[in-house]
């Protein structure tokens, strides 16, 4: 059946809050009331003097459009296009448009209004019940829309922005995996499809702007927004980034990737505060962490940019000219609006130090290039000192026309001058979490699962199994393992649930949490750790002994949001708390053990990996993980996942990451060598043949392109996606080059016996590199090719030559 939010707790919400609701809604009656005569066919009087202005005009071109309003538009109606206000819950008080609205600083219009009337609150506000159902989301933002429209002087709209990284940040909308777990998927078209998905549900739900897909590389596990990511690699990410990018543009909604830009590598991994001084050389700048986004933006044009508050080099990202102006508009052609994220305009004058006063932080940060300032403070805590350095001829009019522009050119696009409010709102009830968008996001739950161990087939086990443990924190938590950034109380159906569903009416299922996912003194026990208490000595010892009655036991484990996400950095990989513990005591019964693993960055495993003989890597699974980790575990779905990042065995090998360069991660004089689990890794029920390896041309120019195809056969007895992955080698350059890049990867699925031809195209775009004079170049010379099932795991070899 299809999920509502008609749970017991909003039951009471509603009969606690209704009354005063209903009241509101009649209460903002009055400021709409009266003859709409501004709407015309096929136009709108924006500005409400009779008559079609060019702005106005729908069939004229959209600079020209801009042209006139600018024109038309004062400072202090340019200045309201560069500020953001937060909605309801966590800077707008008010649900709906009231009489005081007239008097605010958003009389004069704004840029865009975020999260509003989402669900997500912060302290201090009432939940609101216009979340949900959507067709009421919609029909609330339509009134705030309508206040733009209608009584602010020229009628300019408003942008509804909201986060969806792993869907709409509103309530009831569909859960999907989060960010690193649908980079384990390596599938282009399923992350096409959730693109697509985001942006209808966006959309039905009165949303314009969606801040995602974040294609930041989680080159240091220890960095809490690991979650977030797409993974380390900056072709993998590139390539789920356009897809996401252009799914989302093509349903009528922009797309705005962040955190641009090196905003990932934080020193040492720290997060909170520290998110800043990333130790990145200029090279690997430009080959490494601008490459998700100079292909999202010059492939998928995506409309939207997030600045981050990071530095490089002792510059404010957005305080930067270099990057939001010279890279960004000048090099990569975007021509969108750059929003900052919360406080980056702030921290160039009270973190970065590199302004006397927050009001010279405005003017380097328009300077730079950005467009709009978002931050949890008022908008007019950023449009009144713009409007003052203008006046006191400190920033020109000239930028401020180039900035407020680029935001009239985004609302142009999303066609809000001409059909400003949802048309159809009910419709959204049958759109936002659908069966089919439920069904998507199971589908997504399962090619995003890795199996990294499964020694002696124990996996898959049978249904009719006589009696199973499932153990560990993770087992039955439903609230805490979906990541941030995305559907507001959203619930995942658990693991032990799965399982219940899944095994045979005989079977008897017992269950012991064992342990909590951290301990009392979590995080300093990770540097003085003590001993279990009684009474967590206890609950493992409890789960000993049940795990001595059952002829199987699967133990779930892991993390929360307790221990990754935003601020969430750690000082090692190892599981936290007593989990680990309770892993050994289970296993030292004899009882064949699985261990699951719901987290949301790469762990130091190291002892399950050696004796635990089957391993399946979950990661924050959706809504819908129980369901797809019990298909996984009793054979349902064969895993085909792989992962998007490497598994270190020790913290202190970090960095140890893909792509990397020669001799880079040896191990030198240290006993500890190696990874754990190397990028690209994951394994299947089944086995997979490669063969027939084609090059062509063997010699070719720097500006042409070069075919490659191979067959894959899957030769053992399961139904089984295999994810092919190329990889080339720049054997002798000017500069040095990694090992190996990768530069190509295809999930496919295959029968037992079933072969299949895959192709891939190597162009000029996959071979350049920055030279000694820092000019991009593709250079003469020999070329590996090296085709297989992860990065260490190849199974064919060629090469190719470039020649002038």
């Amino acid at each position: 059946m299809r999920r509502h939010i008609g749970t017991l707790f909003f039951s009471i919400l509603v009969m606690i809050f209704i009354s005063g609701f209903l009241l509101n809604e009649s209460a903002q009656a009055g400021i709409f009331s009266g003859k709409k005569s501004i709407y015309h066919k096929g136009w709108i009087d924006l500005n409400k003097n009779g008559k079609m202005d060019p702005y106005e005009n729908p069939k004229l071109p959209i600079e020209k459009r801009v042209d006139d309003l600018l024109g038309r538009m004062t400072l202090d109606e340019k200045s309201c296009q560069m500020a953001t206000l937060y909605g309801y819950g966590k800077v707008l008080r008010d649900q709906l448009p009231t009489e005081k609205w007239t008097q605010e600083i958003w009389k004069d219009g704004i840029a865009n209004i975020d999260e509003d009337l989402s669900g997500s609150q912060r302290r201090g506000f009432a939940p609101t019940l216009y979340a949900w159902p959507p067709s009421k989301h919609a029909k609330a933002l339509n009134e705030v829309q309508r206040f733009f429209i209608e009584k602010t002087r020229l009628g300019i709209p408003v942008d509804f922005t909201n986060e969806g990284i792993h869907g709409v940040k509103n309530i009831g909308a569909t859960c999907f995996p989060a960010e690193i777990a649908l980079g384990s998927t390596w599938d282009k078209e399923l992350i096409s499809e959730i693109g697509h998905v985001t942006g209808k549900e966006a959309r039905a739900l009165g949303y314009t702007n969606i801040y995602a897909p974040i294609l930041g590389l989680a080159r240091d596990p220890r960095w809490g927004r690991t979650v977030e990511t797409y993974g380390e690699d900056p072709y993998l990410a590139s390539r789920l980034g356009v897809a996401m990018a252009k799914a989302m543009q093509s349903e009528g909604i922009v797309s705005t990737p962040k955190h641009f830009c090196i905003y990932s590598v934080p020193k040492g991994g720290r997060d909170g505060k520290a998110r800043t001084d990333p130790k990145v050389l200029p090279r690997e700048i430009e080959t490494i962490y601008l490459a998700p986004f100079r292909a999202v933006f010059t492939e998928a044009h995506a409309l939207g940019v997030m600045s981050s508050y990071n530095d490089y080099d002792g510059i404010p990202i957005t305080g930067s000219k270099y990057f939001l102006t010279k890279i960004l508009r000048q090099e990569w052609g975007f021509k969108g609006y750059v929003v900052s994220d919360s406080r980056a305009v702030g921290y160039i004058y009270n973190k970065h130090h590199v302004a006397p006063t927050y009001k010279d932080a405005v003017r380097q940060a328009v300077e730079a290039g950005l467009n709009v300032r978002t931050d949890f403070t008022p908008p007019s805590d950023y449009i009144l000192p713009v409007r003052d350095l203008v006046k006191e001829g400190k920033l020109s009019m000239k930028t401020i026309d180039e900035r407020v522009r680029d935001v009239l050119r985004v609302k142009f696009w999303l066609g809000l001058f001409d059909n400003p409010y949802v048309n159809n709102p009910k419709a959204g009830d049958k759109i936002v979490h659908s069966r089919t968008n439920q069904a998507l996001s199971l589908r997504a739950s399962h090619e995003e699962i890795v199996l990294l161990k499964n020694d002696k087939n124990l996996l898959p086990l049978k249904k009719n199994i006589g009696s199973i443990l499932v153990a560990g924190p993770n087992a039955n938590d439903s609230l805490h393992v979906l990541g941030g950034y995305g559907p507001v109380h959203a619930k995942m159906e658990t693991v032990l649930q799965g399982i219940k569903q899944k095994v045979s009416a005989n079977t008897k299922v017992f269950y012991a949490r064992g342990c909590d996912l951290v301990d009392k003194r979590w995080p300093e026990s990770e540097i003085l750790p003590e001993p279990p208490s009684g009474d967590v000595a206890a609950q493992i010892e409890k789960a000993k002994e049940l795990a001595q009655k059952v002829d199987v036991a699967v133990v779930v484990v892991g993390g929360s949001d307790k221990t990754v996400g935003e601020s969430r950095s750690r000082t090692s990989l190892n599981l936290p708390g007593y989990q680990l513990n309770l892993v050994k005591a289970i296993y030292s019964t004899g009882t064949p053990t699985a261990v699951v693993l719901i987290n949301g960055r790469p762990l130091t495993i190291n002892w399950i990996n050696k004796y635990v003989p089957a391993i399946v890597e979950a990661w924050f699974p959706g809504e819908k993980g129980g369901q797809a980790i019990a298909d996984v575990l009793f054979g349902d779905y064969n895993p085909g996942g792989k992962l998007p990042i490497t598994f270190p065995k020790t913290v202190g090998e970090i960095p140890m990451n893909f792509p990397y360069k020669p001799a880079s991660q040896a191990p030198g004089r240290c006993r500890v060598s190696g990874v754990l689990y190397p990028f690209g890794y994951g394994l299947s029920y089944t086995k997979f043949a490669y063969s027939n390896l084609k090059i062509s041309p063997l010699k070719q120019g720097p500006a042409g392109n070069i075919h490659v195809s191979l067959d894959v056969q899957n030769v053992g007895s399961h139904t089984g996606d295999e994810v092919v992955q190329l990889y080339i080698n720049d054997v002798v350059s000017s500069v040095i080059t990694p090992v190996k890049v990768l530069r190509g990867f295809k999930r496919i699925t295959l029968q037992p016996g079933q072969k299949k031809s895959v192709s891939f195209t190597i162009t000029p775009d996959d071979l350049w590199l920055v030279d000694r004079n820092m000019k991009k170049i593709v250079e003469p010379g020999k070329f590996d090719v090296m085709v297989g099932s992860s990065s260490e795991d190849i199974r064919l070899n060629g090469s190719f030559e470039i020649v002038r």
